[in-house]
């Protein structure tokens, strides 16, 4: 548990909701030391894992399993205590105590987990103003305001950015694509979609929703959003493509900067692939992966019985 997420101030019911699910509790105290519990506890053998905090402390203990080679043995049971949950909202979870609830009942699935230059991903992998503008958000504005205070700062980065020169690479099996020129973002979701009705990508398909947005202006962005979101119709400053791998080239003299579920990086070049269904995670009734591509099967086949639960 990270007792600081989303402002604090639920440590206290998150350590009554475990004691009576049957969980022990070990909280993080310092950046990076959910990498350092996830390892402990696949060391220690636990099989059901729950994670209370924000979408950042689940990065964290993702990055541990991962490192522990410990993601056949796992399943990971998201409890949301942050202050916008994307990765909660995405498995139909609804808060704490629901979280809990399906630690103990829940339908595991199997996610695709994304790579970005070695490091995991669940929701996206986002490059240019959305990731500046997580990056650059208050605390305070993001606490008050969540969601909101995310699309405030990310209008105010748009309106003042003339879009970030890149080369896209698409390099799937099926096909090779090559983007290059100013972009305002490249998004790679796998848990969330961007554009359209911004409903929740198939995570289990083995493949990214790869969206490019370029540069345009504030007349032109509310004509495109009608399009898309009310007539459904391809628009000429958004590129939808999808893929298994991809290369972001940052083509100006500074760094890229990235997002990953909300993490923030800087690399000149970010190379983005996928591994299958490897990440067993609990879900909620409202999860209903898309069909249209990959099969969505259930997959009940999670980690034996009888290990510790921490």
């Amino acid at each position: 548990m990270n007792p600081v997420s989303g402002g604090g101030g639920h440590a206290e019911r998150a350590h009554r909701l475990a004691e009576s699910s049957g969980f022990s509790v070990a909280e993080t105290d310092h950046a990076g030391h959910g990498v350092e519990l996830a390892k402990r506890a696949a060391a220690d053998g636990v099989d059901l894992l729950a994670v209370c905090g924000g979408d950042g402390t689940v990065h964290e203990i993702i990055q541990g399993l991962v490192a522990a080679e410990a993601l056949d043995s796992v399943t990971l049971c998201v409890v949301p205590a942050g202050t916008v949950n994307f990765l909660a909202d995405g498995l139909g979870i609804r808060g704490m105590r629901h979280g809990f609830k399906l630690a103990e009942s829940g339908e595991t699935r199997r996610l695709d987990l994304g790579i970005a230059n070695d490091e995991p991903f669940v929701i996206s992998a986002v490059v240019g103003v959305p990731a500046e503008a997580s990056a650059s958000v208050s605390p305070g504005l993001k606490n008050r305001l969540g969601r909101l205070g995310f699309v405030i700062e990310g209008i105010q980065k748009a309106r003042n950015s003339g879009g970030l020169r890149v080369e896209v690479d698409v390099l799937g099996e099926d096909e090779e694509f090559t983007w290059r020129g100013d972009a305002l973002s490249v998004l790679a979701g796998n848990l969330r979609r961007f554009m359209e009705t911004n409903e929740r990508a198939n995570a289990e398909d083995g493949t990214l929703e790869i969206t490019i947005v370029e540069p345009l202006s504030a007349i032109d962005a509310v004509v495109e959003t009608v399009k898309r979101r009310l007539l459904h119709r391809e628009t000429s400053h958004v590129t939808d493509l999808e893929s298994d791998r991809l290369e972001i080239i940052g083509l100006d003299d500074a760094p890229v900067t990235f997002s990953l579920d909300g993490e923030i990086r800087s690399y000149e070049t970010v190379q983005i692939s996928v591994r299958p269904r490897v990440l067993s995670v609990r879900v909620g009734d409202e999860y209903v992966p898309r069909l249209d591509r990959g099969s969505g099967e259930n997959d009940e086949n999670g980690p034996p019985d009888g290990g510790p639960r921490e």
